[in-house]
């Protein structure tokens, strides 16, 4: 499934942001008309969940002639690795981990800029972000961390390394920690002290529209 908001004739690159979950999409395309801010054609594309859903979901879309060039972002929710995060902040990857192995960000210190900006008050971490096939719990938590990784999901991995497999292009990924090893959780639902990850992902758009823009800019 994908929202897409692609004006004929353009010849902005695309911006291509996927996410696995319905509320995660929902939480993008509810920024209604901050659209207007993006420099040029905009896809929200729902993979479904999992690596291999992500993969083929961004082989498809990626072969549409319409998405050629696109910068990706892989957004959505993931679960905080290293001590002191809460749900609520947002996590930055310089690269992600996974059985394909590393794939380096784009752009990333502009990305932190941007989100510091857009969400006031939130955390913003940046390092390593790994790949699990399932829901990462205490020891195994542990051990991810101690590779050096500070966030885990399931598709940011899968996603870029697709990305770049259908030709070279920027790409990057945003999460939302939602769960942490001081907070841990059952379900989105029920996060404590009324942080709604939902709300700042939302509110995270306007920083991947700016770092989009940056992208487009003449180089030095």
């Amino acid at each position: 499934m994908d929202d897409s908001t692609e004006p004929s004739g353009s010849t902005v690159p695309p911006l291509l942001i996927a996410c696995a979950l319905g509320i995660e999409r929902f939480a993008l395309r509810g920024a209604g008309g901050r659209r207007g801010g993006a420099p040029g054609p905009v896809t929200v594309l729902r993979t479904g969940m999992g690596p291999n859903n992500a993969q083929r979901a961004l082989a498809r879309a990626l072969g549409d002639e319409r998405q050629r060039g696109a910068a990706v972002v892989a957004a959505g929710f993931c679960a905080g690795l290293a001590s002191g995060m809460h749900p609520g902040d947002l996590v930055v990857a310089d690269e992600t981990r996974g059985p394909w192995g590393v794939t380096p960000c784009t752009g990333t210190e502009l990305l932190m800029k941007e989100l510091a900006r857009a969400v006031p008050g939130r955390t913003v971490h940046h390092g390593p972000l790994t790949a699990s096939g399932h829901v990462v719990r205490g020891k195994e938590r542990a051990e991810l961390a101690a590779m050096g990784a500070i966030a885990v999901d399931m598709e940011s991995a899968a996603t870029l390394h697709s990305a770049l497999s259908a030709g070279a292009r920027p790409v990057a990924a945003v999460r939302v920690v939602v769960d942490a090893p001081e907070h841990e959780l059952v379900r989105i639902g029920t996060m404590r002290g009324g942080i709604s990850a939902f709300r700042v992902l939302r509110a995270a758009l306007p920083a991947f529209y700016e770092w989009h823009r940056s992208l487009l800019l003449p180089r030095r």
